[in-house]
């Protein structure tokens, strides 16, 4: 009989958290161990650097690409250290090593800094995840101070650039760099202005830099998710907002980390996208209108 892979439904319960958000807070827990993936070795001795990857999609993709065979480095927020240590200990359960960098990908001496410790650790780097990013939902343009929008901006697409320009020294052909996107970059959002705007970007630095690289033979593509359930959820908005997330789509829910990351599996694999560069695939829950 095909196995069927059971997760939570919408709505969820209510919840609220302070910014960043922690994922040993939540109530479900997001879910990352991925049982239904089965590692075909398609990484083995590789070495990922992944920014956000303490909790969430990050963590996620973390797991499996340690099941997959690589050895991980991780970026995250000093105040995420408890969630830091969760992933830590699931990469090892997959027999591999991972790395923890605490840091700000918003300072620009920090993102040189955590390619260097990550290639002085593993003698190599293979595949960057930009993964890392900030929302704050605003009823109106006016409510967005001048801080939110600098803090969105150098998080979410000042820091994908300033780590892919300190990743290009040690990524050899056949390497892959992979960003979050989300589908509020293509079709917007009302209450997320700054972050869709940043997400938007996202999808056009990811085709700008693969047309840019590809005679590198180095890939990028860019994973637009829809609704996912993450901290970025309960620290973003009002409890009940959070409640009902992802309940709007066909659905009915929203997805879970380990849902999303076998396609960071896939756009890191060689033996899986080789011929596949500046796409932006959306995973938004049934959803047909996505451009």
């Amino acid at each position: 009989m095909p196995q069927v892979q059971q997760e939570p439904t919408a709505p969820m319960p209510r919840q609220s958290q302070s910014p960043p958000g922690a994922e040993y807070e939540m109530t479900p827990r997001p879910r990352y161990q991925a049982p239904l993936y089965k590692g075909a070795g398609k990484l083995l001795d590789k070495v990922a650097l992944i920014t956000g990857g303490d909790s969430g999609i990050g963590r996620a993709v973390a797991v499996l690409y340690a099941r997959e065979g690589a050895n991980v480095a991780i970026v995250y927020l000093p105040v995420e250290q408890p969630d830091a240590e969760e992933t830590r200990l699931a990469v090892e359960r997959e027999g591999r090593t991972a790395l923890l960098i605490p840091g700000d990908v918003t300072d620009v001496a920090f993102c040189n800094e955590a390619v260097e410790r990550t290639v002085r650790k593993f003698g190599r780097l293979d595949v960057l995840v930009n993964n890392a990013a900030y929302q704050m939902r605003q009823e109106g343009l006016e409510n967005i101070t001048d801080e939110q929008l600098e803090k969105t901006f150098k998080t979410n697409i000042f820091g994908y650039f300033r780590m892919a320009r300190a990743a290009l020294a040690h990524l050899k052909p056949g390497s892959a760099i992979i960003n979050t996107g989300s589908i509020t970059g293509l079709e917007g959002n009302k209450t997320l202005l700054d972050y869709a705007a940043t997400k938007g970007a996202i999808h056009a630095f990811t085709k700008s830099l693969a047309q840019n690289l590809v005679d590198k033979h180095i890939r990028v593509n860019c994973v637009a998710p829809g609704p996912v359930w993450t901290p970025f959820i309960p620290m973003s908005g009002p409890a009940e907002q959070t409640a009902k997330h992802g309940q709007g789509t066909p659905m009915h829910r929203p997805a879970q980390p380990e849902e999303i990351a076998p396609a960071y599996v896939f756009f890191a694999s060689e033996a899986d996208s080789s011929y596949i560069t500046g796409e932006v695939l959306t995973l938004i829950g049934g959803q047909t209108t996505a451009a």
